[in-house]
């Protein structure tokens, strides 16, 4: 680490951290040394990914397929208005590098899958998980284990966020618990939704992020207690925060290769298990040019909205509003003797209300929205907003 010399604008940049006695020049060759990679760049990967370039984090790698959307804005405080359209990877290293021109940042523009993982993780000291759906999370954390490094998680949901240090290594080589030890398997499909699905407010994952900085530095310099063998919850509604005590869990598998997470975590079924029930009753589908052309022709159909009252006030495209929690409610209401297309903002709860009410009511004449609103804004009418 001796080796590591600081420039007289970068001592400068860094100044504050300098002074700080238990932090000092030692701890910002600690930072200038490191190779942390940031898995997603949305929500969590934006206030942590401006956080450890200002600190000074000498490597940042950066793995993410996204593009910027106007949708993004609202809580991606790494991105302005003209970075929509452009590559989230690109866009995240021209503002990185604004901000910390002493730094270096790899770019990955691609989706971090079981193929690529380990071989894009392999030169790095640390994983930070910015991301936003079960399958990513626990292939971040089995490439963590897999390659012996830390890995800094981070989720949030509408109001809440929790935060732990997982896969930590001390000092006489032993580990701290997994993502595994706390979520073994994951909750079934559906049960748990996305921030797209379920939003979140604009401020959690800048505090969330925040606080995922933090550790990964904590991590990097040894300085303070790492979050490890706890899991922080916070609520931002309340203003309340819980600290939980982790322990390795005996009966965990082992973890020795990486495998298929989207089938692990029940979103891709087997070819040679999909479900009798499914076989018997599919779900019908049309797409929205063909929803348009019935509309055109004035067929006698029935149009249903299954979201709820605060998402139809941001946009619709007709039919009757029958929240999905509602559904079995209003049976009298749905048609069984026309043709019945069902929509929601992607088209999954939409989906889940047709497999209801053909498995329990035996209905025959539903018609999923491929899409929902999300598809219809954009390939009909593009002046509807999206959310």
């Amino acid at each position: 680490m001796a080796n590591i010399d600081f420039s007289k604008a970068e001592l400068e940049r860094y100044s504050r951290h300098l002074i700080i006695p238990e932090f000092n020049i030692e701890g910002q060759r600690k930072l200038k040394n490191a190779k942390v990679l940031v898995v997603g760049s949305g929500g969590l990967g934006s206030p942590l990914l401006l956080y450890l370039a200002a600190a000074g984090v000498g490597t940042i790698g950066i793995v993410d397929f996204d593009v910027v959307d106007d949708s993004n804005l609202q809580r991606q405080v790494l991105f302005g208005t003209a970075c929509v359209g452009h590559p989230k990877v690109n866009a995240a290293k021209h503002q990185l590098l604004s901000l910390n021109p002493h730094i270096q940042i790899n770019t990955y523009n691609t989706q971090f899958t079981s193929e690529n993982a380990l071989d894009i993780a392999k030169d790095y000291d640390l994983i930070a998980d910015g991301t936003d759906n079960f399958p990513t999370r626990y292939l971040v954390n089995d490439t963590a284990v897999l390659l012996g490094i830390p890995n800094v998680y981070a989720s949030i949901y509408r109001f809440d966020g929790q935060l732990s240090v997982f896969n930590y290594k001390y000092e006489d080589g032993s580990f701290g618990p997994n993502y595994r030890d706390l979520f073994p398997a994951p909750p079934p499909p559906g049960l748990v939704p996305s921030c797209a699905e379920g939003g979140v407010i604009g401020v959690l994952p800048g505090i969330l992020g925040s606080l995922q900085a933090n550790e990964v530095i904590k991590v990097i310099t040894g300085v303070g207690e790492p979050l490890v063998g706890r899991l922080f919850l916070f609520d931002a509604l309340s203003f309340s925060t819980r600290t939980l005590k982790l322990k390795k869990n005996p009966t965990r598998p082992k973890i020795t290769k990486l495998i298929d997470y989207h089938q692990f975590c029940g979103l891709t079924p087997a070819e040679t298990k999909i479900s009798e029930e499914i076989q018997l009753n599919p779900i019908q589908e049309i797409d929205v040019q063909e929803l348009e052309r019935w509309k055109n022709l004035k067929l006698d159909f029935q149009l249903i909205d299954v979201r709820e009252t605060y998402e139809r006030e941001i946009v619709t495209i007709g039919g009757e509003l029958i929240p999905k929690a509602t559904v079995e409610d209003q049976l009298s209401t749905i048609e069984k003797d026309k043709k019945v297309v069902i929509y929601c903002r992607s088209g999954k709860r939409s989906a889940d209300v047709i497999r209801l009410l053909q498995d329990k009511y035996d209905y025959a004449n539903l018609y999923n929205l491929k899409g929902g609103v999300l598809a219809y804004a954009k390939e009909i009418d593009t002046n509807l907003a999206t959310y």
